[in-house]
């Protein structure tokens, strides 16, 4: 037996070795039948959609993914390698209630101890899948109750504009998108707050690789993957620079691309670190450094394609028809420079940052440590 009678407040943890694994039906049929809350990771951030969305844990994970973590007794990792961004620098911080059950397919991820009394299952996501369904499991709808009260009392902390202008693309996508992100604070204000209508869409994210300008490309393949739906891509004003020259590539293959910049006109998370960290020197993150942002809609209808800037992403709503036709299509949307990525767990104490307020936290925890 792999899940045991005891336990009051599991959680079921899964990356993206579950999609390599062709094991995301049975994810989705165990946390169904079961009621059991489904966190992620960032780059498993679709493995979670629409009525099964929670949030992502981690160093800019959801504020509510990473307050469950503290309060759940058991965590079930499927195909989450669990590294430092997720896990933290203290290993005690994490889940410093819960019993941890590992399955990956990659033993030398295994041959890591989070916790000393962990579980390991070296295994294929879908061999261990199919044995937890085969399992006795309760039902646990009270304690996932617990958690979407929690969300939806942090729901109105930590959005920065760069969230809400991903919540309003969200709304506006079709069930079963298939977005790309590219690498940035948009990022993770996506895997943040974009949550896909469906089961089947995708997000696809270049996680641990980093790349900058992976955005385009990747809507690019997946546009000729999938042959003829339209496809979306998120990126933001430094990332699309890098390979800015595949609107041709969209333009001439009449790919039906919908390219959203989240256009804050400085390279967010390095002049992020440049601020808290080194005294306000931007080099080469934004104008006083160096970093400047040439007319996006200019450059897009010198390629032939149709373009809008977009003064707030509030106006995103009267392009419906751009965002739904098999048309390519860019949006040059503006944000504060001063955005923000939060929250942040920091590094050296394993708080949550910023601050909340007591009371909402005490609410919080009252609720999920019923």
């Amino acid at each position: 037996m792999i899940f045991k009678s005891n336990y009051k407040k599991p959680v079921v943890l899964v990356g993206n070795g579950v999609r390599s694994a062709g094991a995301v039906d049975l994810v989705h049929e165990f946390v169904k039948k079961t009621n059991i809350p489904l966190l992620t990771t960032m780059n498993g951030v679709d493995l979670a959609p629409d009525d099964l969305h929670i949030g992502f844990i981690g160093t800019h994970g959801n504020r509510v993914a990473n307050m469950i973590l503290r309060e759940c007794d058991l965590i079930v990792s499927v195909g989450a390698r669990l590294s430092l961004r997720q896990v933290g620098r203290c290993k005690d911080n994490f889940a410093p209630q819960a019993h941890l059950v590992r399955a990956d397919i990659d033993e030398s991820e295994l041959s890591r101890n989070i916790k000393d009394d962990e579980e390991k299952y070296h295994t294929n996501a879908c061999d261990f899948m199919r044995v937890l369904l085969n399992e006795p499991v309760g039902d646990f709808s009270v304690w996932k109750q617990q958690c979407i009260d929690a969300k939806h009392i942090l729901d109105d902390f930590d959005k920065q504009p760069g969230n809400m202008a991903v919540e309003t693309i969200g709304s506006l996508l079709p069930p079963n998108a298939n977005v790309s992100v590219d690498v940035g604070m948009h990022q993770c204000w996506c895997a943040q707050s974009l949550i896909l209508k469906g089961y089947k869409g995708r997000i696809h994210i270049s996680g641990g690789y980093g790349t900058m300008g992976c955005g385009l490309p990747f809507a690019i393949g997946s546009s000729i993957a999938i042959k003829g739906e339209p496809v979306f891509c998120i990126t933001g004003d430094g990332g699309f620079q890098m390979n800015i020259q595949e609107l041709e590539t969209v333009r001439r293959e009449n790919l039906p691309v919908k390219i959203f910049i989240l256009n804050n006109r400085v390279l967010g998370k390095i002049s992020e670190t440049q601020h808290f960290n080194h005294g306000d020197r931007f080099a080469c993150t934004a104008v006083l450094g160096g970093y400047t942002v040439p007319e996006f809609v200019k450059i897009a209808e010198a390629y032939g394609i149709r373009a809008a800037k977009i003064d707030s992403y509030k106006d995103l709503v009267d392009y419906k028809e751009w965002i739904s036709d098999l048309e390519p299509s860019l949006f040059d949307i503006a944000l504060p420079e001063n955005s923000l990525l939060t929250p942040k767990i920091k590094w050296e104490t394993g708080k949550i940052s910023p601050a909340i307020p007591d009371e909402v936290v005490a609410k919080v925890c009252s609720i999920l440590g019923k």
